[in-house]
C-alpha cells in the first residue's frame, strides 16, 4: 500500500525556525538551517556572508537581495556526459574549485534563497554544500524572495561585481550519499527507511513520464513521501513538529538511517534537508530512480 503524506494548510512559521549561528560559531559537518527574514537581515552586513539567488535568470534580473548573485544548480554539478546520469555530484577537487570560483572560503557564511517556487533546485544546492562539509555554514531563507518582499524588504536590480576567488579546504561527507548497492541492501530493512520523494503517480507506476521511465514503479521496500508535502503553499517549510510527525508516519524512528530518492536526485533533496535539520542520519541516492530503473536486476514494485 502506498504510504503518501498529505499536505497541510496549517499556517505557522516561527515554530520551526531556529536562530542561526554566526559564521565564527558554525561547525564543519554541521547541518544546514532555516532562517527568517528578521534573522537574515543582520547577517547581510557581515562581509563573510555570500548570498545566492536560486531561480530563473530573468527572475533574478527583475529583482533580488542586495549583493546576491544568481546561481544555477548546474554550476556545482558534474558536467553531463553521453549515456551518463542526468544530475550528479562532481568530483571533490572539481567541486572545491567551483565553490572557490563563487567566492566561498573556509570562513564564509552561505545564504541561499529561492526566487519564487524553486524549492527542490534550492535544496539540491543545500545538499551539495552539505556534502562538501559546508552544511553548518549554510542557511536558507524560509519562503525565499516572496517572504522577503512580503516583509516589506527592498530588492535591487544591481548586479554585484564578480567575486574574488575564495580559499576553501573541502571536507567531503561521503556518508551523505547512498549508492545503488546501499539502497538495494537497506530498502525495507529494519532500522532503515528509503523514501521515494516523487509525486504519487510515479511511485505507483501509474505514470511512466511519457515513456522516459523504462520500468515504472518504485524501489521495492521504499515508501512514498512526495517532496511537495514538506512545504506549504507559500513555499515555507512546515513547522518542526509537523515535519517530525511526517517522517515518523513514513517509518522513521530515533536511530533510523534514511535515504531519499526521486527521478534524478533533485526533488529528493527536500526530505533530505528536512531529515538533516531534524538530526537524522540521512543520505541522498544521487543516481535515484533514473539509475535504479536502468539496472535490470534492481527490484521494482507497484502497489
Amino acid at each position: 500500500m502506498t504510504r503518501s503524506l498529505i499536505p497541510s494548510l496549517v499556517v505557522s512559521l516561527v515554530a520551526f525556525v531556529g536562530a542561526a549561528a554566526s559564521p565564527a560559531s558554525a561547525q564543519p559537518g554541521g547541518a544546514p538551517s532555516l532562517v527568517t527574514v528578521a534573522q537574515l537581515e543582520p547577517m547581510l552586513a557581515d562581509p563573510a556572508t555570500v548570498v545566492f539567488h536560486i531561480g530563473e535568470k530573468a527572475e533574478y534580473d527583475a529583482g533580488h537581495l542586495q549583493g546576491a548573485r544568481h546561481l544555477e544548480t548546474r554550476a556545482i554539478a558534474a558536467a553531463p556526459r553521453e549515456g551518463g546520469l542526468t544530475l550528479q555530484l562532481p568530483e571533490p577537487a572539481d567541486l572545491e574549485a567551483r565553490l572557490e570560483a563563487l567566492g566561498i572560503s573556509d570562513g564564509s557564511r552561505i545564504v541561499l534563497y529561492m526566487g519564487k517556487d524553486w524549492v527542490s533546485p534550492l535544496t539540491r544546492v543545500v545538499f551539495t554544500l552539505d556534502y562538501a562539509g559546508l552544511g553548518g555554514r549554510t542557511v536558507v531563507l524560509d519562503g525565499g524572495l516572496p517572504a522577503w518582499k512580503a516583509a516589506g524588504k527592498p530588492v535591487t536590480t544591481d548586479v554585484p561585481a564578480a567575486p574574488a576567488p575564495g580559499t576553501l579546504t573541502l571536507r567531503p561527507r561521503p556518508e551523505a550519499v547512498a549508492d545503488l548497492a546501499w539502497v538495494r541492501s537497506h530498502a525495507g530493512a529494519s532500522g532503515s527507511l528509503v523514501i521515494d520523494a516523487r509525486l504519487p503517480q510515479f511511485y505507483t507506476g501509474e505514470s511512466d513520464n511519457n515513456g522516459r521511465i523504462p520500468r515504472p514503479g518504485h524501489v521495492t521496500g521504499a515508501v512514498s513521501a512526495p517532496f511537495s508535502t514538506f512545504v506549504r503553499e507559500d513555499g515555507t517549510f512546515k513547522p518542526r513538529a509537523e515535519l517530525e510527525a511526517m517522517l515518523k508516519a513514513a517509518g522513521a524512528a530515533p536511530g533510523t538511517s534514511i535515504a531519499t530518492y526521486c527521478h534524478i536526485g533533485q526533488q529528493a533533496t527536500v526530505p533530505y534537508f528536512v531529515a538533516r535539520m531534524l538530526g537524522y542520519d540521512v543520505k541522498l541516492f544521487d543516481g535515484s530512480y533514473e539509475e535504479w530503473a536502468r539496472t535490470p536486476d534492481a527490484p521494482v514494485s507497484k502497489p
